[in-house]
């Protein structure tokens, strides 16, 4: 599990800076230019997740059951996927009325998925893992909506054809991640 522990420490805590070091972020990217900052920013994300994803799977090999997961735990984080897909499209797609009410569509996306997968799953790793996306998801939520108070960002409103486009095109994908790409790309399938 410590290479899980350490891909995510890099994963999300270069994700964290605007949480926890908005200033020093800001500087460096001044300091070093935009696209030294996005490349050096991007390779350490990477570098997060390969090693994150490396220590699920070698966590996922000897798991530690905390728990019996019972069958209804399964049907409501599938609902919960449909929810957090709507989310994750609508941070996408612009001019839609849910992007609109709620800002931060992405990051709510990710709380979601974390919900779902803590609910569906009963091993060490996935605690850790999903607990980890969850705290991670709720602290990068408050930041972002205390910047857009501190900022006074208003956002656009939202209109019903974009809107609905969103809903489609996260069903659609939500559809075939669920029935086919679930289990080819994770090893696991979810119904």
């Amino acid at each position: 599990m410590g290479v899980m522990l350490l891909g995510l420490v890099v994963f999300l805590g270069v994700h964290s800076l605007r949480i926890v070091a908005e200033g020093w972020r800001l500087r460096t990217r001044a300091r070093v230019g935009e696209k030294a900052y996005m490349g050096i920013y991007s390779l350490v994300s990477a570098l997060g997740l390969v090693l994150m994803v490396w220590g699920f799977s070698l966590a996922r090999q000897q798991p530690q059951v905390l728990w019996a997961t019972p069958v209804w735990a399964r049907h409501v984080a599938a609902l919960l996927m449909l929810l957090s897909f709507v989310l994750l499209t609508a941070a996408y797609v612009p001019g839609n009325s849910i992007k609109a009410r709620l800002h931060h569509p992405m990051v709510l996306s990710v709380k979601v998925w974390a919900v779902a997968h803590l609910l569906a799953n009963n091993t060490l790793a996935e605690l850790v893992f999903f607990g980890s996306f969850l705290l991670w998801a709720a602290l990068s939520f408050r930041a972002a909506r205390a910047r857009d108070r501190a900022a006074w960002t208003v956002y656009a409103p939202g209109a019903a054809t974009p809107t609905f486009v969103t809903v489609g095109i996260a069903v659609l994908a939500w559809v075939g991640f669920a029935f086919w790409a679930h289990r080819w790309v994770i090893g696991v399938s979810p119904f």
